[in-house]
């Protein structure tokens, strides 16, 4: 026994079906017509802006890999938290530069501060003043060619200041080095290595 499907009823006999007036069809199509805009052009425009976005993407990433050398800013919170480099607040003249490759990975930092930021600093590495070494260059000569820094030595080195803060892996090593030549606003500088 199949069950019977209800069938669409037809104009009752001997009456003819009415015929659609100028204005109902004029509306029933301008109905037609936004229904296909909406179904491909929404779609589309989509698509457009998410290419456009996709590409300015691809850009900005491009960019910032392909940056050889310190870049002026601040390392994002994440590298920030990775490499345990904890920026003080105030701080000017902000840049960092990081490599990674299978063996080690290293974040490149630098900023000026004020003495209570540097104090900031030090305390955040679990360090302080009494630990800095005058005349003390702790940064090698491999990382001093990749940032493009410069320290002094000998007799000009007097107010350039060190230190190797090591930890137990994975946590990262730190090579820092702080010129106070300007008590009131020290110059750090540190590279965080860490090994994956």
């Amino acid at each position: 026994m199949t069950a019977s499907l209800p069938h669409q009823g037809s104009w009752p006999e001997g009456e003819e079906r009415p015929a659609e007036d100028r204005r109902h069809m004029i509306r029933r199509r301008a109905l037609t017509l936004l229904i296909i805009v909406l179904l491909i052009g929404v779609p589309a425009g989509y698509l457009v802006i998410s290419a456009n976005q996709s590409r300015d993407s691809g850009k900005d990433k491009e960019a910032k890999y392909s940056a050889t050398g310190l870049t002026a800013g601040w390392p994002s919170k994440l590298q920030r938290r990775i490499y345990q480099v904890p920026v003080p607040h105030p701080a000017w003249h902000v840049a960092y530069y990081e490599t990674n490759n299978w063996k080690t990975s290293r974040l490149y930092a630098q900023f000026e501060t004020n003495a209570a930021g540097l104090d900031a600093y030090l305390t955040g590495l679990g360090v302080t003043r009494a630990d800095l070494e005058k005349g003390h260059i702790t940064i090698g000569a491999r990382d001093r060619k990749i940032t493009g820094w410069k320290f002094p030595g000998g007799p000009g080195g007097d107010a350039w200041y060190g230190f190797v803060h090591r930890q137990k892996n994975p946590a990262p090593t730190h090579d820092v080095v702080v010129d106070l030549s300007n008590p009131a606003y020290p110059w750090v500088y540190v590279v965080s290595r860490t090994v994956p």
